[in-house]
């Protein structure tokens, strides 16, 4: 089997960014199908469940499919996550009735965050540091592209062709990226015999789950549950051999700082793209089209931040890079809290700094956390900080809707003069973000061995 050159490693790349961009889109273009979807179907009670179920699932499984690819190999795992989301995929366009949809959905969610999840791991096992990083930040800017165009194809389909088309065109380009990348990365088996941690598993799903749940719709006794539930998980794991989480992975320099950046981040950013739209349809009176509009340049930013953020890391090094981003962020965020009844122009001006800023703090721990980390611990830590920035976007949303407090549901005047509170949090959390780039340490030197040489432990399976 070819294990090395660049030719193979363009096919496996090809195949996951296909597979990742299908597992992004699917986060964006349903929307569009689901007016669609409730006219044929009914059940509009449950309008937001097929939404909801995938975004959870995709966020809880996350660190699981990681840890497990750590244990029994990247390429076993992906491939079945491939085919559980096209199964989702499948049973999504067949469903006939909004319960088949809603499990469906769910089944998707559950493969897409084995592909998302899988795909950043095995670029950072792929790749030296100098090529990771310019392909982790075109891999970041698929999911920028997919936010952008996931709308327009969804309503191209449903327009000219049929919703349930929405879900069976992943097929083809599904299985079109298990062949790149099934056939172009060589399996690690560990000889010990290792398995999953599936006590650790259900607890973390568990807790993860209830945390997801109670941020989202507010609701206190979910978050008790969650609290009790993460306790009795950390007790647990102390006491296995092969934890779903391995602790001291974590507490190295660059992982620990990565899941502080990325629940920092993912709460400032994503908890302040949640209340764009109703700032400007609700407090300044316009379309949903403008809304979409103020939107877009932050997806936008940390779209183009990633790449470029690519080519200036093994120049520069993370520490500068994780400075410049969070002082973005700030900058952005402080014009949003001064100046919100500014010319929409100038404010989506400063969306765009933001997504700079984002784009260029995230790429730089993720890519650092990778370098740092082990190569048994490669997909542990890479979940981890995704799942850090998913879900500190539910953290930030629920605290940005609390200190908005009446006026977010009283709208027009009121919520334009509350409005400032929301970019004024995330100011805060950007500050908190700028403390942690300031403690960026030096590079590391990476303890993997190259693509194909196995580490201590770990064999190749011709």
């Amino acid at each position: 089997m070819e294990t090395e050159g660049a030719p193979h490693r363009l096919r496996v790349t090809a195949g996951l960014i296909l597979g990742l961009f299908l597992a992004a889109l699917e986060a964006t273009v349903v929307a569009t199908a689901m007016p669609r979807v409730i006219q044929e179907l009914g059940g509009v009670s449950l309008y937001s469940l097929p939404f909801a179920l995938y975004l959870l699932l995709a966020t809880v499984s996350g660190p699981i499919w990681g840890r497990a690819s750590d244990l029994y190999g990247r390429r076993r795992l992906y491939l079945m996550a491939v085919s559980i989301f096209l199964l989702g995929s499948a049973l999504s366009g067949a469903a006939r009735s909004m319960g088949m949809l809603i499990g469906a959905r769910a089944l998707q969610g559950l493969g897409g965050g084995g592909l998302q999840t899988l795909t950043f791991t095995l670029v950072g096992e792929l790749y030296p540091l100098r090529d990771r990083a310019r392909v982790q930040g075109w891999i970041s800017g698929v999911w920028g592209f997919s936010a952008l165009v996931g709308p327009l194809v969804g309503g191209l389909i449903v327009d000219h062709f049929s919703w349930r088309w929405v879900f069976y065109l992943n097929l083809p380009f599904g299985l079109a990226a298990m062949s790149l990348v099934g056939w172009g990365i060589p399996e690690a088996r560990r000889k010990s015999g290792a398995q999953v941690d599936l006590g650790g598993a259900a607890l973390f799903a568990l807790g993860a789950g209830a945390l997801i749940y109670g941020l989202e719709l507010e609701f206190p006794p979910a978050l008790v549950l969650a609290a009790l539930v993460i306790i009795s998980f950390a007790i647990f794991e102390r006491h296995q051999v092969f934890p779903l989480i391995p602790f001291p992975a974590l507490r190295r320099p660059f992982a620990f700082r990565g899941f502080l950046g990325n629940l920092l981040g993912g709460m400032a950013f994503f908890g302040m793209t949640a209340f764009i739209p109703l700032f400007a349809q609700s407090a300044r009176g316009q379309s949903a089209t403008i809304s979409g509009l103020l939107l877009s340049p932050m997806t936008v930013g940390w779209t183009v931040s990633s790449v470029l953020t690519a080519r200036w890391l093994p120049r520069w090094g993370p520490r500068p890079l994780a400075r410049w981003g969070p002082v973005a962020m700030a900058a952005g965020f402080g014009v949003w809290a001064m100046a919100q009844q500014a010319p929409l122009p100038l404010l989506a001006l400063t969306g765009l700094v933001v997504g700079a800023g984002m784009g260029v703090m995230m790429l730089a721990l993720l890519v650092c956390a990778q370098e740092e980390a082990p190569r048994e611990v490669l997909g542990i830590v890479t979940g981890m900080l995704l799942f850090a920035r998913n879900i500190g976007g539910s953290m930030g949303a629920a605290a940005m809707g609390a200190v908005l407090g009446s006026a977010l549901t009283a709208g027009g005047e009121a919520l334009l003069r509350a409005f400032w509170k929301i970019p004024a949090l995330a100011l805060g959390l950007s500050i908190g973000l700028l403390a942690i780039g300031l403690s960026v340490p030096d590079l590391p030197e990476r303890t993997a061995g190259p693509l194909g040489e196995p580490e201590l432990g770990v064999e190749i399976e011709k």
